[in-house]
Parts: structure tokens; sequence; C-alpha cells
């Protein structure tokens, strides 16, 4: 078998992630060797693989629902948005420069087809199937001329489409069959058919319209995907946390010792890296919330400030709300307070930052003896060690450089007081550290919370990734979805009127095609440089 799939949407969020991780658990459980694809991803929620490089996180989530190392043939490009319409664009899991959207839809995305479907052919040369996950909907008519993450590489690797709707919001059939209809010719031969997600109700119900989006469209339902609390994997963007979904929408076990534990997470500009709390919602009688205003931090045991792609814009936003004084009562008061990346560095004493906001030298909140330094080599790591006597592992994705001058060791970074600060991401997954360091915040905050001796966040996310496999298993048509990935979209597919406009010409100065050798993506900002796109994966 050497087959795939690309899983398109109607709109963003309509659960191409949590269809995409689930049929790779569905295939690796029938004994195939899959791997996930994303061709480019935009998203602040990142990871890196244990080659030191950067992919999205979802797409490392759909590798632990494949069983397989996650690397960065799995998601050659990432962007990352950092505030006025500009994103760093991460190719290769390596940072290559800021680039506009105009400047990266006006021709630079299509140099580096060449780049994205080299990854693919070289994972469908070592997987039996590949899945591929499309982004936000392939019908972005305005886009198609450049596009090579939805109908562009599906063309390029002739992989037949699967377009996933979310039932939940309405108007599921207008877009199945707006979607097809604004498709060319070629591209609709390719669209197999659709699977509904979020069903509430009595399926019997929804068949009769599903036929007629058969005669209209001449294409099948592969599946109707029940609602299903809980099932929030990494997310791309947002504020729906995956185990904090599972706490707040499934039945919430009792804490284990008499109280309960509360934790608010400073919801800064250009937020990155917020599955960090996910773990700390994993445990009975941990109650994780979002907060935006001073007073909601009055009643938390623990504040966190997390990481942010924007450290110099999240300060003065903690400034301008009042969020920062609160801070430093907090502190003055021995309440706990935790930064984690950005969030540590706002923490420190000043920030020179001539790379990422290129504001110079600003004051930090002061709360630890620490100075930052932004550099244009962006720091990826995959870090170990201990602390609080416990073993923990994590990841590091930063520009900015600590310079530690006193507290107590923490990690990487230090603490003084009921203040810590660290720039790895991922700690509290290491189960035995984050018991330690919920006993030492509960101890600061006066709770008589303790901790469950047995949550396994490790074994809590594979019954997540379990659950995905599950729906696909009891709720799709598998035989039809095995013959779709081996096989291929059915030939004489019919064509859907009115098909594509006309392509929107490109903006003035790109050709819109890639040099013949590869070249000719070059970032906007400070960092920018010409790279070959068809570098390997490192």
């Amino acid at each position: 078998m050497n087959g795939g799939l690309l899983v398109a949407g109607t709109t963003s969020d309509a659960g191409k992630s949590v269809v995409t991780a689930g049929i790779c658990r569905w295939l690796v459980r029938r004994g195939v060797k899959v791997a996930p694809f994303k061709a480019q991803n935009m998203s602040l929620n990142s990871f890196v693989t244990r080659e030191g490089a950067e992919i999205g996180r979802a797409q490392a989530m759909q590798a632990q629902a494949a069983r397989v190392e996650p690397s960065a043939l799995m998601n050659p490009v990432l962007l990352k948005p950092g505030g006025d319409r500009s994103s760093q664009v991460v190719l290769m899991g390596r940072p290559v420069g800021e680039m506009s959207a105009r400047g990266y839809h006006g021709g630079r995305q299509e140099a580096l087809l060449g780049t994205v479907t080299d990854c693919l052919e070289q994972l469908r040369g070592t997987y039996d199937a590949v899945i591929c996950e499309g982004a936000g909907s392939p019908a972005e008519i305005n886009l198609r001329r450049t596009d090579i993450v939805n109908m562009g590489i599906a063309r390029a690797a002739r992989f037949p489409v699967l377009v996933v709707g979310d039932i939940d919001r309405g108007g599921v059939f207008a877009s199945f069959f707006g979607t097809t209809a604004l498709l060319s010719p070629e591209d609709q031969s390719l669209v197999a058919g659709y699977l509904v997600n979020k069903f509430r109700g009595d399926v019997s119900l929804l068949e009769p319209g599903l036929d007629m989006l058969l005669g209209l469209t001449g294409r099948r339902t592969f599946g109707v995907l029940p609602y299903a609390h809980g099932l929030g994997i990494d997310e791309e963007d947002g504020l729906r946390v995956s185990m904090r979904g599972a706490v707040r929408e499934s039945v919430v076990a009792p804490p284990h010792g008499e109280d309960v534990l509360r934790v608010a997470v400073c919801a800064v500009p250009l937020m990155s890296n917020f599955t960090d709390v996910d773990a700390l919602a994993a445990e009975p009688g941990v109650v994780v919330r979002f907060v935006d205003r001073a007073e909601e931090l009055v009643d938390a045991d623990l504040v966190i400030v997390p990481g942010t792609r924007g450290t110099v814009k999240a300060l003065a936003w903690l400034r301008e709300r009042g969020l920062a004084d609160a801070l430093l009562r907090r502190a003055a008061e021995g309440r706990p307070v935790l930064g984690i990346c950005g969030g540590f560095q706002v923490l420190g004493e000043h920030i020179e930052d001539d790379v990422e906001s290129r504001a110079g030298r600003v004051e930090g909140l002061g709360l630890l003896p620490v100075r930052v330094r932004f550099g244009r080599e962006k720091v990826l790591a995959r870090p170990v060690g201990t602390a609080l006597g416990e073993p923990v592992e994590g990841y590091e994705i930063h520009h900015g450089v600590a310079e530690v001058s006193g507290g107590e060791p923490f990690l990487d970074g230090c603490r003084v007081g009921s203040v810590w600060g660290t720039h790895w991401h991922g700690s509290l997954e290491s189960d035995a550290f984050r018991r330690a360091f919920l006993t030492e915040v509960a101890r600061a905050a006066g709770r008589r919370f303790a901790a469950a001796p047995d949550t396994s966040f490790g074994a809590l996310r594979e019954e997540q990734l379990d659950r995905l496999g599950d729906l696909i298993e009891e709720h799709a048509d598998t035989d039809a979805l095995w013959r779709l990935i081996e096989t291929g979209a059915p030939e004489g597919l019919p064509f859907v009127p009115p098909g594509a406009p006309p392509a929107p010409a490109l903006a003035s100065g790109t050709s819109g095609r890639p040099a013949p050798d590869g070249r000719g993506f070059a970032g906007t900002g400070r960092e920018s440089a010409d790279v070959t796109v068809t570098e390997e994966a490192p």
C-alpha cells in the first residue's frame, strides 16, 4: 500500500486536525505504517522535534496518533503571526525571515511547492500511507493560484480529498455544495466526498439531506461523527485548550485533597504554546481559566504568564490592563507566579530587543534577577534535567537569551520566593515534577490541595487519541475510506457548476513561478535571506 488522503474543511476549525489524527490512529491500529503531513501551518503553538526542528504542535500530536516520531518533513512550512500583518516564516524547522501576507501570497508561497512536494514524496517513500491536513478552506478562490496546502498539494500528489464540515455551526449542506462548486474541474475531480463532524441527534433525520447532497454533487458522505465532549487536541490557535476542554466539558474528578487549586493564565497578545497548561487542567481539583482583567487574579492560587510571540507587546498589555501591578502585589505577598518563555522574560529586570519588536531596551517587571537580550538566531532545543527533586523534560523556542544573576536555579531559569521563571515549554507534562510543583504552589497559597498520585498526562493523551480513532472506526465507512486511501478518488465524478472563477492577477513584480533552481524565497524583515527551498529536513 502506498496511498494517501487530503483532509480538507469547509472552514477553519471544521475539525481537520481531529479527523486527521483520528484517521492516523485508526490506520496504525490496523497495522498500517502511517504519517501525518501539513504542507503549511499558521500557528503560534509549535513543538521542537528531537532533531531540533520547529513544527506545528498539531502535527506533533498527529504523529503521536500515528505512533511515529515527528519530523520537519511533516510540516515543512510554519507561519508564526507576529502582528502588523506579518509572520515569521519557519522553513524545514528553521526560521528564515519575516514576511507580510501580501508578500507571501504574492508568489513566494508558490515557490515553496517544490519543497513541500519533496517532503511529501520522502514520507511516501517511508510510510504505507500519508494523511494530509489542509488549511482553512480549499475554496479560498482569491488564494488558489498560490495554494500549496489544499488543492495545490492534492493535485500535485494526485490525492483524493475528503471535505469535513462542522454541522454544529449550521449550514453544512450549503458549505459542502459551495466548497465543491467553487473549485475548478481539475480540482473537483479529486474531491471524493464529505465527512460530517459534531452531529447531535438522530442520524436518520440527517440521511435524507445526505441523499440529496449525493444527488446534487455526485459525491457520497463517508461518515457522520457525533459531537463528543473533551476531544480537543493541541490547537493551532484560539483558547480551546485540549485537556482544559476535557475537564470543563466532562465529569470533573473531585480533588484528591480538601481544596481545589485555581490557576489563572494571563491571555497575553500573540500567546504561544498555551498548551503548556493542559497538564495542569488534567489534574483532579485544578481549575484553569484564561483571564485579561486584574480583578480576575485576586482569587487565583497560581498565576501563569505564558509564552508569546511578542514579549514587549505582552509587557505593555500587562501594564495597560493593570495586570502588571497585580503581579507585583502577588509577589510582594508571597503568592505564586510562574512565567514561561516570553512570560519568564517579562518577569525579569529588563529586555534588550532589536529583533522581535525592535524596541531596544525595555524595563521588565523586576520580579526575577534576569536580563534578556534578543538574538537573531532562534533557540530550538529539547532539554532534560531535574527540578524540585524530580526529572523534567521540555522544549525551548525563543529568541530571547536570559542572563540569570541570582535566585534559586529552576530549570534554565530561576526562582525567587514564590515567583518562578523558565524558558522550558512542556515541563508540566512530566508527572512527578508537576505534582511536586503543585505541592509547592498549594503550600504557598495556603490551600489544602493534594496532587493525585496516579495522574499520567501521557496516558490521558493516549486515551484521547484512542477516542479519536474510535470515532473514525465506529462512525465512518472505514472500508470506503480504506479504498479511497489505497486507490484514490473515484473516476467520473461529475462537475458541479459554476466552478472556479478566473484567478486574480498576482501582485506587481511577482511572477508566481518558482525559480528553476528552487530559490526565490526571501523574507522582508531584518532576518531575511535567500533560502534554497529544496533543502532536506534536518
